[in-house]
């Protein structure tokens, strides 16, 4: 990056269109947009919107959901984050104790609001449970103890300790009441995604009406057989206004599955990595914050110890989850880009879902890619280096 009269300079080949540009930043957004012509431009590196991740538990050893979490904690791990290409992101509160959903919460908002850098990384929270499924299978990794039907009065309770951070809330439409607890977060601007869930199918299809519009890791943290049909993947799949999520890391998903996804939602496919704190860690058993003991392979598949069968959320990064796609020939990469940047963006109504567009924010990655590994050589929030290689 180069500076003229203030401006910034980024240079760059546009990550769908292939072309050499010259991107002028100007108070933390684009300003100007030029081709570049010369011999030299195509040694450049590919340069594309910051990646959005809707759902990340934490990253690093640096866990949102283990207690006390610290300032330092979350600044660390956004750090970490920049250095994966991802400048937004909603860290993910599970299921856990009234008391310790809370103080997560409101460590998260008071960290934002003390320390700019990490503020502007955060989007908002993501509350994963309490009010999810009892049952086994569907509930995933989840503490049973904890798991509770929706109650509005203990929501708000935990939206004031988080400054009205809480963006998005997973929930499982089964319980009675639901489709008006939905109603009330919509009306605060609050995305409803419905996950982790043993709902009928007339209970997704209510809660879709009351204005849920978001599957959480669409194919995950569900019963490990189902009915042939009907049953809640096939009815959240055919619902027109439900964004599906997906982790596709390799063991989350099959391929089949995945494509059928793609195919079904098109730009309302997003890509989530999922990832918990022991990613980035060597392999070996560890413990969690919920009292299960889980196994991270030397392939990168973490599971609970008990059962191999049942995973416990991912270790890889959405540049992972890029690969995969790319290399199972499921999209392109400028289609996987945009399922991790543009797409997840739109949902959440944020200005960088314009991507390179004039007057979008200057939250960009420059990457090299040889068709089988990523690397990222410099990532910008609001025009500022905040990584490079």
């Amino acid at each position: 990056m180069s500076k003229e009269n203030g401006s910034s300079i980024i240079e760059g080949i546009h990550f769908e269109t292939r072309e050499a540009l010259r991107i002028t930043v100007e108070e933390g957004r684009i300003h100007r947009i030029e081709p570049i012509y010369s011999d030299q431009s195509s040694l450049l590196p590919v340069i594309g919107p910051g990646w959005v991740d809707l759902q990340i538990n934490g990253y690093g050893g640096y866990d949102f959901n283990t207690l006390p979490l610290t300032a330092e904690m979350l600044v660390k791990a956004t750090t970490l984050l920049w250095s994966e290409g991802v400048t937004t992101y909603y860290p993910t509160v599970i299921t856990n104790s009234d008391e310790a959903i809370k103080e997560a919460v409101s460590v998260i908002a008071k960290t934002c609001f003390e320390h700019r850098a990490v503020g502007d990384s955060i989007a908002g929270i993501h509350l994963e449970g309490p009010f999810i499924s009892p049952e086994d299978g569907a509930r995933g990794a989840h503490h049973k103890d904890y798991v509770k039907a929706p109650d509005w009065s203990l929501f708000e309770e935990w939206q004031e300790a988080a400054g009205g951070r809480i963006q998005i809330i997973t929930l499982s439409p089964e319980w009675p009441g639901a489709a008006h607890f939905i109603e009330k977060c919509v009306q605060q601007g609050i995305t409803v995604s419905i996950g982790h869930t043993s709902a009928a199918p007339e209970q997704i299809r209510e809660a879709v009406a009351a204005g849920a519009s978001m599957s959480t890791h669409l194919g995950n943290g569900a019963h490990l057989q189902l009915p042939r049909h009907p049953n809640y993947i096939w009815e959240q799949l055919a619902q027109d206004g439900l964004w599906s999520c997906v982790i596709a890391d390799g063991f989350h998903l099959p391929e089949s599955v995945l494509k059928v996804v793609l195919k079904v939602k098109g730009k309302k496919a997003v890509l989530v990595s999922d990832a918990v704190s022991i990613g980035g860690l060597s392999p070996g058993e560890y413990d969690t914050h919920i009292g299960s003991k889980v196994v991270l392979t030397p392939e990168g598949k973490l599971h609970l110890a008990d059962n191999p069968n049942m995973l416990a959320g991912s270790v890889q990064m959405l540049s992972h989850g890029i690969k995969h796609l790319v290399r199972s020939g499921l999209c392109s990469l400028p289609e996987a880009w945009k399922m991790a940047s543009i797409h997840p963006a739109g949902l959440m109504k944020l200005p960088v879902e314009h991507g390179l567009a004039l007057g979008a924010p200057a939250d960009l990655i420059l990457l090299d890619w040889n068709g089988d590994a990523i690397q990222i050589v410099k990532t910008y929030k609001k025009g500022a280096i905040v990584f490079e290689i």
